[in-house]
This record gives C-alpha cells, sequence and structure tokens, in this order.
C-alpha cells in the first residue's frame, strides 16, 4: 500500500522560502502522477501543483504561478515544492497527493487515490 510523508513544513517570515517533500513508499513511484494540496484554516482544501510521472509537465494553482516549482526526484521516491515569495495568505497544512493517472479534475482533491499526512506552513507578516 502506498504511503507518503510529508517534511519540511514550519514557520516563515513573508518573502522567504520554503521546500517540502514528500517521500513515497509501498508503491512504484516513478509510475505515479504526484501533487501538492493544502488547506487554510476554515477553507476548503486546494490544488497547488502536480505533476507527471516523467517530471515533463507540471500543472499549477493560478495564486503560485511564478513563485512555487513542484519537481520529482524518481530514484528517491520523493517529490519537492519549492516555495518562494512566500506570503501570508499561504499559511496552510500542505498534504502531498498520488495517482496513476492525472484525474480529469485534477483540481478536485477527491479524485486523488493516496493522500499524506500533511504537514504545517505558517508565513508570517
Amino acid at each position: 500500500q502506498l504511503q507518503l510523508v510529508e517534511s519540511g513544513g514550519g514557520l516563515v517570515q513573508a518573502g522567504g522560502s520554503l521546500r517540502l517533500s514528500c517521500a513515497a513508499s509501498g508503491g512504484t513511484f516513478s509510475r505515479l502522477v504526484m501533487g501538492w494540496f493544502r488547506q487554510a484554516p476554515g477553507k476548503e482544501r486546494e490544488f497547488v501543483a502536480a505533476i507527471s510521472w516523467s517530471g515533463g509537465t507540471t500543472y499549477y494553482a493560478d495564486p503560485v504561478k511564478g513563485r512555487f516549482t513542484i519537481s520529482r526526484d524518481n530514484a528517491k521516491n520523493t517529490v519537492y515544492l519549492q516555495m518562494n515569495s512566500l506570503k501570508p495568505e499561504d499559511t496552510a497544512v500542505y498534504y502531498c497527493v498520488a495517482a496513476l493517472l492525472l484525474p480529469l479534475n485534477y483540481s478536485d482533491y477527491s479524485t486523488w487515490g493516496s493522500w499524506g499526512q500533511g504537514t504545517q506552513v505558517t508565513v508570517s507578516s
């Protein structure tokens, strides 16, 4: 059974950077589409970014375009989310997700097959 474990969250000042990691085990990582969602207090879970199994195609939500970069290392079974120019509105729990195929409605969290436990990111103003 696929397990996803996020790390790298923390407290950072506005304008700063963080890199999140998600380590996968129990599955064929190189055949999985990977992604990140986030959920802020009192808000619905929202799509952040996704990456194809090869890393050749990426998808981003408009609020993070140009600031966040998703990448993967199939040799390490790990997907990353590099977050730059962080804003207080980026404060949320960030979740790693996986699927065998990119869901048609990939911005809907319920269409992804596997989820991690989440890592907290807090951006202070």
